[in-house]
């Protein structure tokens, strides 16, 4: 029996990139997959989104799914538009009653503006903190009812790096920051009810608009990143299928120690150490490790402060915590805490990331 067996997951996001290989890999573990996104033969993605007019669609997505061994169902839905991503988890409730995985690989406008803070367009700032992250939140308040319903759950945030440092550019921190943070959020509030919720980074992934920019094939990948100098600059040799993330999600979401990781900031590369999976083509990638070899001036680059956000996992399981008084973590009208709490941290991990993971990149799914 294959892992993900009888289990249902939402990709939203699943047209190309990561969410296409999250879906592919959830499938090959056996998951039935309403592979989400606005791009379908249908009707095709007529937004302003960059990635929009490729040829990939939710079809080819579901059908990929199909082919890996799960159940593919082509989904087509607006993220922007809340009416259409309540009717997405309405259907699913109605058609499958359950909803195990939301995997949420939504992106907004490609961040183009690298000028710093005072230099920058603050309506188009806001644009885009809101454009990257409000899909996001209402896809998991939408989620969030079916996977009470069930007593279980989880939900996952493909994000930028595995740590909490600075992204180069202050809109593009911000949103950034804020969807890891929305994982962190809803582990705390979902902890009770059995549903899970962390944040995922990719490497740089070999997604279909990658190998295109590059005139790459997965079959000459390799030969492509010695010989063209762009891919040479970009550290093309440490990229990853997007399939390996894929992994990544389906094993978190097969582990019977799911809630011991919840609220926690993961890598795919950091995941394959840990759950033994490799790349669909074999390889072990691990952009964490090739990136800091090969790019030191970015990832040993020292900040301009004393200080740096990390990330501690609190000594208290999930599962103590549910033993907690009621209550406890509250305050009064006065402010006073109810009851002593300590805040509940979440896993730190070390490596550093690809600063490819997504954001004008690889991680699209639109």
């Amino acid at each position: 029996m294959k892992p993900l067996e009888g289990q249902v997951a939402v990709v939203a996001g699943a047209t190309r990139g990561g969410g296409r290989g999250i879906a592919r890999m959830l499938g090959e573990a056996g998951a039935t997959v309403y592979c989400a996104g606005r791009s379908s033969r249908a009707r095709p993605n007529t937004s302003d989104h960059h990635y929009a007019g490729r040829p990939e669609t939710i079809e080819e997505t579901a059908e990929l799914v199909d082919a890996a061994g799960g159940r593919g169902i082509a989904a087509r839905v607006d993220f922007n538009v809340e009416s259409e991503v309540a009717g997405l988890f309405k259907r699913v409730g109605r058609e499958q009653r359950r909803l195990d995985v939301l995997v949420n690989v939504l992106t907004g406008r490609a961040v183009a503006d690298w000028k710093p803070f005072w230099k920058l367009d603050p309506r188009a700032g806001r644009e885009a903190v809101e454009g990257w992250v409000w899909p996001h939140v209402s896809s998991c308040r939408h989620a969030v009812p079916l996977m009470l319903k069930g007593g279980r759950g989880l939900i996952v945030e493909v994000v930028e790096q595995d740590r909490l440092g600075y992204h180069g550019q202050f809109f593009f921190d911000l949103f950034e920051t804020t969807l890891k943070r929305l994982a962190f959020a809803l582990a705390e509030e979902l902890a009770p009810h059995g549903v899970s919720a962390v944040a995922v980074t990719p490497g740089f992934m070999r997604t279909e608009a990658i190998l295109e920019g590059f005139g790459a094939t997965e079959a000459n990948w390799r030969e492509v990143a010695e010989t063209n100098p762009r891919a040479r600059g970009y550290g093309f040799a440490g990229s990853e299928t997007p399939c390996f993330v894929g992994r990544a999600v389906a094993a978190l979401a097969a582990d019977p120690d799911l809630p011991s990781k919840s609220g926690g900031l993961y890598s795919s590369w950091g995941l394959s150490d840990e759950y033994g999976f490799a790349d669909i083509d074999g390889a072990r990638p691990h952009a964490g490790r090739y990136f800091a070899e090969h790019f030191p001036h970015i990832f040993a680059r020292r900040p301009n402060i004393a200080f740096d956000w990390t990330l501690t996992r609190h000594p208290e399981t999930p599962a103590a915590a549910r033993k907690r008084p009621a209550g406890a973590g509250r305050r009064d009208a006065n402010g006073a805490a109810e009851t002593p709490a300590r805040k509940r941290r979440a896993p730190r991990k070390t490596s550093a990331a690809s600063p490819h993971g997504g954001v004008n990149s690889t991680r699209s799914g639109a």
